[in-house]
């Protein structure tokens, strides 16, 4: 089956890649000719992930899924929620949204957070399916390590041993990420 990922970014695709099964073709938005940016102006991650799953369908004609992913601080009212991406701005600048991030909570005791993704998959006019994950955890005082993108660097999940995501592999994260869990939905449903 031949499965687009509409995204952009790169780590993702790396992410996602290997948890799919060997009978989906993975391809990107690249690969099907399509070098706009998706908009995301729904306000929700539901509705972002539909959004952008439903344009490829709708303008390629080729099955795709799409996600949207928030990070959600419980003393920030749970932002910066569907934002994410832009919490410092429209250009998206990963090390600005974290730093904003780290100067809203200050010195705020409630570091409680979570990682929420939302896939939302489209394979016909009529046929779409959501699937989700979400991981619990803390933030950070200051970003820790170097792998990963976004806010990885500050995010230390409750299930794991202490290390912020950017700490660990792309296997050990794979092993707790909140998109590894909305992808293992997906890869359920692609072998059903």
């Amino acid at each position: 089956m031949r499965l687009c990922f509409a995204s952009n970014n790169a780590h993702k695709l790396d992410e996602i890649r290997p948890l799919l099964p060997a009978s989906v073709q993975l391809v990107s938005l690249a690969d099907i000719g399509c070098h706009e940016e998706l908009a995301e102006t729904q306000p929700t991650l539901e509705g972002n992930a539909r959004q952008k799953a439903q344009y490829v369908w709708d303008h390629y004609g080729v099955a795709c899924f799409a996600d949207d992913t928030g990070l959600e601080v419980d003393a920030l009212g749970g932002e910066p929620g569907v934002y994410s991406a832009r919490y410092a701005g429209p250009e998206r600048e990963a090390s600005a949204n974290v730093a904003k991030l780290l100067r809203e909570l200050g010195t705020q005791p409630n570091r409680r957070a979570r990682f929420r993704t939302v896939i939302a998959l489209v394979l016909g006019a009529s046929e779409a399916h959501e699937f989700s994950g979400e991981v619990q955890g803390l933030i950070a005082a200051a970003p820790i390590g170097s792998r990963g993108f976004g806010y990885d660097p500050v995010f230390v999940p409750t299930e794991g041993d202490g290390r912020t995501f950017a700490e660990m592999t792309l296997i050990e994260k794979n092993l707790l990420s909140h998109r590894a869990r909305a992808v293992a939905g997906l890869v359920d449903f692609l072998n059903g």
